[in-house]
């Protein structure tokens, strides 16, 4: 049987205090969008109100749905803090098609500049470009959800044969910050001006560089990027057509890190790169490898991911950065996975698995609401959330965790580095 939940009371609301950093931005920049239509002048449910429910549903892992919303707003205390009246629940589904969620990248804005640079790896700390981490998610959707808000949603067929409709998230990472300088939402179908690059393609910017997976491995887009005066740090193809213009000799700090080549190539066969690029090999565990030529269960008609049979022990990098020693090249896009932390947490701790709306303006105000929550968290704690951090913040937000056993985590010093040297020690000392 389906666990019921409980009836929600004032203590499980905990926190608004930071919440109520954002509401008076909210209140002046917000509150009469939308209201060109009222004539009458009796609007009670305004664009701020919508945006401090949407946030508290972000905030608090214990409010899953619109319907506690409701009831949360019911409870005295928590109305006072909100400023916002009892609504009803059609009210909240329809008065979005009439807001403008981009009015809120100015409340993003504002927030970011109290940002401080998080600490990063000293190697990293002359880089020329802002490293700015490339990837997308897919937000899953009921299909009448989907292509309510827009076109191209369509991702496969699921194992019983009906359509499985979503959104994808796209989203560049500022490495400094540990927040998005860019994102933008799309349908999940990966084609044509919605393919990855194509979206990447559109939003450069120069003086960054750009680390991403092989999904963004196109000439067209690395030509983009050199012409823009960005760098970037790709993967791509183990087969990838390249002619060898100058073969390098490894460092011992390259072999350390894992590198068995590095060479200058001109990249590409008929419609090349236009400027030579960088090619380095790493030797990394091996890993089945997905492919489309492996047998696929159930014909082809799956949600379940498929492994082919090939195992794979080589990584390719390819990067405009020619004079960078190797082994910081790599280390560079070993950063990557920091975007996959960042979704993790945008969806299991701010609730971006359960959309609040089916209208596309409903969605978006949902996405810049938990930015806005990222941006709160970044200020709150100056550092960038791991998974320890993600758990404790989470036990913060429904009152199990006070705000000194939060503090007292962050204090904790960070050891690893002299546990990594130590361990690496012993093991020299044991003969391996």
């Amino acid at each position: 049987m389906a666990e019921t939940p409980k009836e929600l009371t004032e203590k499980d609301i905990v926190c608004l205090g930071h919440l109520g950093k954002v509401f008076p931005l909210l209140d002046k920049l917000l509150k009469d969008v939308g209201c060109a239509r009222d004539t009458a002048g009796n609007r009670e449910f305004h664009f701020n109100d919508y945006c401090k429910l949407v946030l508290l549903y972000t905030w608090n892992p214990l409010i899953r749905s619109v319907r506690d919303i409701q009831r949360v707003v019911g409870l005295p205390n928590v109305a006072k803090a909100l400023g916002v009246k009892r609504f009803s629940l059609g009210s909240f589904s329809e008065s979005c098609r009439v807001f403008e969620p981009e009015l809120l990248k100015k409340v993003i804005e504002e927030l970011g500049g109290e940002l401080r640079a998080l600490p990063q790896d000293p190697r990293l700390a002359d880089l020329k470009h802002a490293l700015t981490l490339v990837d997308a998610t897919v937000l899953e959707a009921l299909p009448r959800l989907a292509r309510a808000a827009c076109a191209d949603t369509r991702v496969h067929k699921k194992r019983d044969g009906t359509e499985l409709h979503a959104f994808r998230l796209h989203m560049q990472l500022d490495l400094r910050t540990f927040l998005p300088a860019h994102f933008e939402r799309t349908g999940a179908c990966n084609a044509g001006e919605l393919r990855e690059s194509a979206v990447l393609r559109r939003s450069l910017e120069s003086g960054r560089c750009y680390v991403n997976d092989g999904a963004y491995a196109t000439y067209r887009l690395m030509n983009d990027v050199i012409e823009i005066g960005s760098s970037f740090v790709t993967r791509i193809r183990e087969d990838c057509v390249h002619e060898v213009i100058e073969e390098r000799e490894l460092t011992p700090e390259a072999r350390k890190a894992g590198i068995i080549r590095d060479v200058l190539v001109k990249l590409g066969g008929a419609d090349p790169v236009n400027h030579p690029v960088r090619l380095i090999t790493l030797e990394v565990e091996p890993h089945l490898r997905r492919t489309r030529k492996a047998d696929r269960p159930h014909g082809g008609v799956t949600d379940k991911a498929y492994s082919g049979s090939r195992v794979c022990d080589r990584l390719m990098i390819v990067t405009n950065l020619i004079d960078l020693p190797s082994d910081l090249t790599a280390l560079i896009y070993r950063q990557r996975y920091s975007v996959e932390l960042f979704f993790r947490f945008l969806k299991q701790l701010l609730g971006m698995r359960h959309l609040l709306s089916r209208r596309q303006e409903g969605l978006d105000t949902q996405i810049y609401c938990a930015v806005i929550v990222c941006l709160l968290i970044n200020l709150m704690t100056g550092k960038k959330p791991n998974r320890g951090m993600v758990s404790m913040i989470g036990f913060h937000l429904i009152g199990l965790a006070t705000d000194q056993d939060i503090l007292d985590y962050l204090n904790k010093p960070d050891n690893t580095g002299v546990k990594l040297k130590v361990k690496e020690a012993l093991w020299k000392n044991l003969g391996y």
